[in-house]
């Protein structure tokens, strides 16, 4: 071993000599207990790692030194544990993989260098929709459809699990990706190659950080940089500065953790942690279970922090039983995580480390309450729920405005449904959805939507047979307690079937409403409603006709749902009146705090993870069916609309290319604040008017065959002209919203892709004009590869999310950023003009380049290549030409 930091190793037990460990405590630096425990888990990773190449002694000291060095932008290097994808990612990254395998060998390399040396497990919970609800059968017939249109997406993945080692595939039907993750997938401690070390994770999807409510630190990355990490990369990143998050109290008795995350993200968002990591510790983290604390992390990337961490605690250790892990191996965790300090008593204040800032929570302060209509941060109390919304409708069109004129508030239109009269107004709830892994990991809020729903049919309550219900939970676990508890009845009662395993509502995969609903919707222009349990809720994600969605707890969806509108109090208005006429109110039904605890003691219980997971691998019998090739190449399939070798790699040589001044760029788009990469590149339904609908139906397909963009991301004809297809588009350059732009030379208003593919033929270079949080929500790779490809050479704007920044980055898109207290509009730009960004010879990290205007203006913006890593990546024009050239040569 090359380790300079070899000394420190021992045995964990001295009966196993072989099962070895970096004893952290045997540095004897004082520096070491201050640390955060997060930036611990950094730190036995540099250690563990540094061979004076990929990680240097001086990056260890770099995090000793973390109390001084935090401020310092200083770059450190971190070599995850494990990398996990799921397939809307996972496609694309197995695609590019087999590509680069074709250029390596086309370069004269070994092909089979391409290959994950860091494990990687990729969970196939993307793909299904709720086509068919609120009938028994809807689960299979969800998965029959599912595999209908993936099949040829789920023969390439086989392909990839037996083509590359140390990749493992977990089927689809079987749970959701961090669901999954958290039952069965994280270890805490890693035993592996003779060595315990703390368990770490990155993945290519943002909520990745659901795993550091388990105390495993984890992250979402672009699929790119997950690719890098995946063939022995370190990931390069900042140093980041930690937010102590103080939980003080306990929660009201009515109160669901949902309701806390939603307060701790409006929280945050005021704070402003991104970039950095918030670590959670107080009195309070003692009384929130770990499917709590789960529920906080999972929607880190909606307060926009990098990771939100809860060191492991006794709690952690219990749920490692009561999921069913081996027992023996639990032992060996605590032991190991007691010997280098990484095992965390919350009322033990004189454990508490060192933070860059500390802010607090009283548990006992946080109400009922929802998130939306738009954003995840816009914490709405339930008690005021009715009034914000009708506030909403008269406001200007916004993040809490849809501009409605003030005689329409109240309009009503009338429609049909299986041959029953009803009528929808502003504010009807037409999707109700539980959801997501962020609530359906939670067995106190699963079970308490299911007394709830006990109660509601107990009481008489019924939900209007034209709102899409739906259950959709994270793991076959779910489905086990829901049905044993004896709750499964009552939530099929009010509509709310098991339609699949899988994302589902909370990516996109809403499905089809009525046509009726539709078109009274559309008749009277109404601000329709989906509520759902979910963890975003941006314009034109859930589905393009419901323009308000709220995130909530999943009684309330129930609630909201029986209700039928969120114009409603439910102080003092009744859900609904029963047959007897009676008026029944929320309160009457809500299920206490002792209730749910009492049925989640009897029924989750640890046999139902060992059942359920045992089998997960090969449970699936359609996926046991499928059969792929055995080739280490991949044959391409000219025909395939799934699955295209991407044109990435064409011309590549081992020779670099000296980066060029943009010259006279014209700005393809121009855009305000947030715009995320749901409008940059969408996952769900392709239009039928759209540019990537006319590519399918001149390669033969019906709209019924287009599926979703989500799932067509192994093809890059498909997402090149889904870039900026959202039909909620808000391009500065139209007046109105949609997935258009203006062509500057001609005049010509037209599709984004047409106007680009105008540009191209013309050799004329593109940028984007942004604001705020460019890039904001999901970790798409294809936000970057699909500008990328249409031309778009850089990117201006106020300020960027993380992992889109990376992205770009990752294909070569150079991230420009305005200079402090400057923007479009400081600086007078339009987006009309004609852009020349000059590239100097020599570049350094952040450093600031000049850009004239063929008005004859100048201005400075800062490039935002943040390491001297990333501009290695920039000169090799990205991440991927980085690799081959490595590992060609």
């Amino acid at each position: 071993m090359n380790n300079p930091f070899v000394r420190i190793v021992e045995p964990l037990d001295p009966k196993q000599p072989l099962k070895k460990f970096f004893n952290l405590s045997k540095l004897e630096d004082v520096r070491y207990a201050r640390l955060p425990f997060s930036i611990r888990v950094l730190l036995e990773a540099a250690i563990r790692n540094c061979d004076e190449f990929l990680v240097k002694k001086g990056d260890v000291e770099n995090i000793l030194n973390w109390k001084v060095v935090q401020h310092k932008n200083v770059e450190v290097p971190f070599k995850p544990a494990r990398v996990i994808l799921q397939d809307f990612t996972g496609v694309p990254a197995v695609v590019d993989f087999a590509a680069m395998r074709d250029a390596v060998k086309k370069l004269g390399g070994d092909p089979e260098k391409i290959n994950p040396i860091c494990p990687a497990d990729l969970v196939i919970d993307h793909s299904i929709q709720v086509d068919f609800n609120r009938r028994s059968d809807s689960l299979q017939k969800n998965q029959d459809l599912e595999f209908e249109r993936n099949k040829e997406r789920f023969e390439f993945l086989k392909w990839g699990s037996q083509a590359f080692k140390n990749m493992r595939i977990i089927p689809p039907g079987s749970g959701i990706i961090h669901q999954v993750n958290l039952e069965y997938l994280a270890r805490v401690v890693m035993d592996q190659d003779g060595y315990y070390y703390p368990d770490s994770v990155v993945g290519t999807d943002s909520h990745t950080t659901m795993i550091d409510g388990l105390g495993v630190l984890g992250w979402g990355v672009g699929g790119i940089e997950a690719e890098a990490v995946m063939l022995g990369q370190p990931i390069s990143m900042v140093l980041p500065e930690v937010v102590g998050y103080k939980l003080l109290g306990n929660p009201q008795p009515l109160v669901t953790s949902t309701d806390i995350v939603l307060t701790i993200t409006k929280h945050l968002r005021q704070v402003g942690v991104v970039g950095k990591f918030v670590e959670f510790f107080g009195p309070g983290v003692a009384q929130l279970s770990i499917a709590d604390r789960a529920t906080i992390a999972n929607m880190c990337p909606e307060y926009g922090a990098t990771a939100a961490y809860f060191p492991v605690d006794d709690i952690s250790i219990g749920y490692l039983i009561q999921t069913g892990r081996d027992k023996e191996k639990v032992i060996c965790t605590k032991k190991y995580l007691e010997a280098v300090g990484m095992l965390r008593d919350f009322k033990n204040s004189s454990q508490d480390p060192d933070f860059t800032q500390v802010v607090e929570l009283d548990l006992h302060t946080v109400v009922p309450c929802c998130s939306g209509p738009k954003r995840p941060q816009d914490k709405v109390a339930v008690s005021d729920m009715k009034k914000d919304f009708e506030t909403c409708l008269g406001a200007k069109q916004g993040f809490k405005g849809f501009q409605i004129a003030a005689d329409r508030h109240n309009s009503i239109v009338k429609f049909n449904f299986e041959g029953c009269d009803f009528e929808l107004a502003h504010g009807s709830v037409v999707i109700a959805a539980i959801t997501s892994c962020t609530n359906t990991s939670n067995p106190s809020v699963m079970l308490g939507a299911g007394l709830l729903a006990k109660k509601a049919v107990e009481a008489g309550l019924t939900v209007k047979p034209y709102i899409k219900t739906s259950l959709s939970p994270g793991s076959g676990v779910v489905t086990y307690y829901l049905r044993e508890s004896g709750v499964m009845s009552y939530l099929s009662q009010l509509g709310f079937d098991v339609v699949g395993y899988g994302c589902m509502t909370c990516i996109g995969n809403s499905g089809p409403l009525p046509e009726s609903v539709v078109e009274a919707i559309t008749q009277g222009d109404l601000v329709a409603v989906g509520v759902l349990s979910g963890n975003r809720n941006f314009e034109g994600r859930v589905h393009p006709n419901t323009r308000a969605n709220y995130l909530a707890s999943p009684p309330l969806v129930i609630a909201y749902a029986i209700a039928g509108t969120v114009r409603i109090d439910f102080e003092k208005e009744p859900l609904g009146i029963n047959a007897s006429g009676k008026k029944i109110f929320l309160k009457d039904i809500w299920p206490t705090r002792n209730e749910i605890q009492a049925v989640e003691r009897q029924f989750v219980i640890p046999g139902m993870f060992k059942e359920v997971y045992q089998k997960i691998e090969t449970v699936n019998k359609s996926w046991n069916a499928l059969e792929a090739p055995s080739d280490k190449l991949y044959t391409w399939n000219a025909k395939s609309t799934y699955i295209k070798s991407p044109p990435f790699f064409d011309g590549l040589t081992l020779a670099l290319q000296t980066p060029k001044t943009i010259e006279d760029a014209y700005v393809l788009l121009s855009f305000g604040d947030s715009v995320t990469t749901d409008h940059i590149s969408p996952a769900g339904n392709i239009a039928r008017n759209s540019p990537a609908a006319r590519y399918l139906t001149s390669r033969g397909l019906t709209p019924r065959e287009f599926n979703s963009y989500g799932s067509r991301r192994g093809n890059d004809a498909v997402m090149a002209r889904g870039t900026f297809a959202n039909i909620r588009l808000m391009n500065k350059f139209i007046d109105k919203q949609g997935p258009q732009t203006i062509h500057f030379p001609s005049g010509e208003t037209l599709d984004v892709f047409d106007a680009a593919e105008r540009y191209k033929q013309a050799g004329h270079p593109l940028i984007v004009l942004a604001g705020k949080e460019y890039g904001a929500g999901s970790s798409r790779d294809w936000a970057a590869k699909g500008p990328f490809l249409l031309g778009v050479k850089a990117v201006l704007a106020e300020s960027y999310e993380r992992i889109h920044r990376s992205n770009l980055v990752g294909m070569g898109v150079i991230p420009l950023q305005y200079l402090p207290g400057e923007d479009a509009g400081t600086l007078g730009l339009t987006g009309r003009e004609r852009y020349t960004i000059i590239i100097p010879e020599k570049l350094t990290p952040q450093m600031n380049v000049q850009i004239k205007l063929d008005t004859g203006k100048i201005f400075h913006a800062i490039m935002r290549f943040d390491t001297d890593v990333e501009l290695t990546y920039f000169h090799n024009g990205g991440i991927l030409n980085y690799m081959i050239r490595k590992m060609a040569s």
